[in-house]
């Protein structure tokens, strides 16, 4: 098994960008996390950050691991193209988020990634991550 975990813009300013919303652990923090969490479940994992919408897309097109974790930040509310993307790769995907997206401003709470997705889970600080990865896990071990 192996998954593919994608950090989502501006992720890469963790610790540093509005602590009091994301926490003050930062994005490889998160990775080793994750790492870790993959090596004790005996997976595999690729993890990849982009600011770049198009870069994200690709990934996602071009991968070829057998589930996807992804906090699509600020994508979770505009992008279609990485919508179509999970879509076309028809592979159990999972969306996480560090904050809780329904706690925030109205906009935050449409996500166009949901509705492809087999699952959400925002609130949960970098155990969001790790949550996202266990689930991909287990639907990965039900197919």
């Amino acid at each position: 098994m192996k998954i593919l975990v994608i950090h989502g813009p501006n992720l890469d300013l963790l610790g540093t960008r509005e602590p009091e919303v994301y926490g003050k652990t930062t994005l490889a923090e998160i990775d080793k996390s994750i790492q870790d969490l993959a090596k004790k479940k005996g997976v595999g994992v690729r993890i990849i950050q982009s600011n770049h919408e198009g870069k994200i897309v690709e990934e996602i097109s071009n991968s070829k691991e057998d589930a996807l974790v992804i906090n699509p930040a600020a994508y979770t509310h505009t992008s279609v193209a990485i919508r179509d993307a999970i879509v076309a790769r028809k592979i159990p995907t999972v969306e996480v988020h560090l904050s809780n997206i329904y706690a925030r401003e109205e906009f935050r709470h449409k996500s166009l990634i949901a509705p492809v997705a087999v699952g959400q889970i925002s609130g949960f600080g970098m155990d969001s991550y790790l949550l996202g990865l266990k689930a991909a896990i287990s639907c990965l071990k039900k197919k």
